[in-house]
């Protein structure tokens, strides 16, 4: 079977492929290369440096004819979308809609669609449940919510099966930001972790259990949302304590005031997921960063 994934050369994409060819899938790796890296996409993989968001797609669709979609291509950044909310629209809403298009017209089984959990804004309940409320806080949130209209509406109109993911924070080695990677790049530098107040939670993810959780969702016959987490709520603080223990570096971290757009408490509810689709994470918070640490230490011995 021919699975197309877009965002291939991205953090999570990268991991996404190397787990479908372990599985003995056959990849199609699309990338605009905007903020992904082609030395990621595992060699086994067909390749094509291409823009979703342009027709050159539906050239790749027919050429290769896959049965299956994973679509990861987005902009995760909040700050971004703040400042540039039309290129956000633009990578994660049309981008959607032109996988959606093709995937359609050439008959794909079935799309599994990354979103994040920034489409609840504040929850007003915790955990958060795949039924809870969507008030995004940033227009990322909003492209990410607008994303997954089209997706639901193109199974009800046209019979697309899908899934769509929320996946809480994801963090693995070879990540290019989010708070983990971004405190121990700079712990490792000597330079002091930068934390945003402190006292916000996030529920961490990590990047192997979302590869596993795409696979698992691509092979079920379910539909619909699940969360893909820990379901485990940590306060910043807590996670750069945790890192200093693991790695014995203390370093006094400064401290800077919360952004108007950041969400204050984050915990996904993944037992949606453990009941319909048979997957639950196998990283603890400890064993994750431990793994990245190992990465580190590996760049360093080449």
């Amino acid at each position: 079977m021919k699975v197309l994934v877009t965002g291939a050369a991205g953090f999570i994409g990268s991991f996404v492929v190397q787990e479908l060819l372990n599985h003995q899938f056959s990849v199609v790796a699309l990338d605009n290369l905007s903020n992904g890296k082609k030395s990621r996409v595992p060699r086994n993989a067909t390749f094509y440096e291409v823009d979703i968001t342009t027709s050159e797609t539906e050239r790749i669709f027919q050429l290769e004819q896959p049965d299956y979609v994973i679509h990861l291509a987005a902009q995760t950044s909040v700050l971004s979308s703040m400042e540039n909310p039309i290129e956000d629209c633009q990578a994660n809403v049309l981008g959607t809609i032109n996988t959606l298009k093709y995937a359609n017209q050439f008959n794909v089984k079935k799309c599994i669609l990354a979103s994040s959990a920034a489409v609840y804004g504040n929850p007003s309940a915790l955990p958060v449940e795949e039924e809870a409320i969507l008030s995004p806080l940033s227009f990322y949130g909003l492209s990410r919510v607008s994303a997954e209209n089209y997706v639901r509406l193109y199974e009800k109109m046209f019979g697309l099966k899908s899934c769509i993911l929320r996946f809480s924070n994801v963090y693995g080695p070879h990540q290019d930001s989010g708070v983990i990677s971004s405190f121990l790049n700079r712990i490792y530098k000597k330079e002091a972790p930068i934390i945003h107040n402190g006292s916000q939670t996030r529920d961490f993810i990590y990047v192997k259990d979302v590869a596993a959780a795409c696979l698992t969702a691509l092979l079920s016959n379910e539909t619909g949302v699940f969360h893909i987490s820990s379901g485990i709520e940590r306060t910043i603080n807590e996670v750069s304590k945790l890192i200093s223990h693991i790695t014995n570096i203390e370093i006094e971290p400064i401290v800077k005031e919360l952004d108007a757009a950041e969400i204050k408490r984050s915990v996904l509810s993944n037992e949606k997921a453990r009941e319909k689709l048979h997957w639950e994470p196998h990283y603890s918070l400890e064993e994750g960063i431990e793994e990245i640490i190992k990465s580190y230490s590996l760049v360093k011995n080449l």
